[in-house]
């Protein structure tokens, strides 16, 4: 599986219809979906699918056809993110219609065309599982800490500043909650 970790962005036309595709992080969904209605209130149509893991490690999926004909463009563009093994990501496409029929086969192509251009052009990244993990230090050894967090690469940090102590609850992937119990 793969998936991303920063929100990529690509124009497809045909017959004079264009398809802007955002494909974003799952945790960035709602947001980029109610900035692009009020970034492209004339848009005839924001269409989008989603595939995330849940708490029980099973792969969630869904989508919207925004008004098009029923399985011409969220089912088409799920397909894609299936066929490339992309997990925990979302795919928006906003479509301004260019007065040109495409009718519903040629739409479904279009809007699979939409997401193949703009993941052939995202940096895809192995998908890891983020674990949890939590412990407590001395405020002597913040500056250490945070120095080996950068150092791993550990960028899902929540502190706790406390009267004696820091309590901290980072989300990293196993390997490298292994490296930094042994630098601590």
């Amino acid at each position: 599986m793969q998936t991303i970790h920063e929100t990529f962005i690509h124009t497809y036309s045909i017959n004079r219809s264009k398809f802007i595709a955002h494909l974003t992080p799952i945790y960035n969904f709602k947001t980029l979906l109610a900035q692009l209605k009020i970034d492209h209130p004339k848009a005839n149509h924001i269409v989008y699918a989603t595939r995330e893991l849940n708490a029980f490690e099973q792969i969630v999926e869904n989508f919207s056809d925004d008004g098009e004909p029923k399985g011409c463009a969220g089912i088409p563009t799920l397909n894609v993110l299936r066929g490339n093994e992309l997990i925990n990501v979302a795919l928006l496409s906003v479509r301004y219609f260019g007065g040109i029929e495409l009718g519903t086969g040629g739409m479904a192509r279009a809007y699979g065309s939409a997401v193949k251009e703009v993941i052939a052009v995202a940096s895809l990244q192995p998908y890891q599982k983020l674990v949890e993990y939590r412990f407590v230090s001395t405020y002597n050894h913040v500056e250490s800490i945070l120095y080996h967090l950068k150092q791993l690469e550990i960028i899902h940090i929540e502190r706790e500043f406390g009267v004696e102590d820091v309590k901290w609850k980072l989300k990293a992937n196993q390997e490298a909650i292994e490296a930094l119990k042994k630098r601590l």
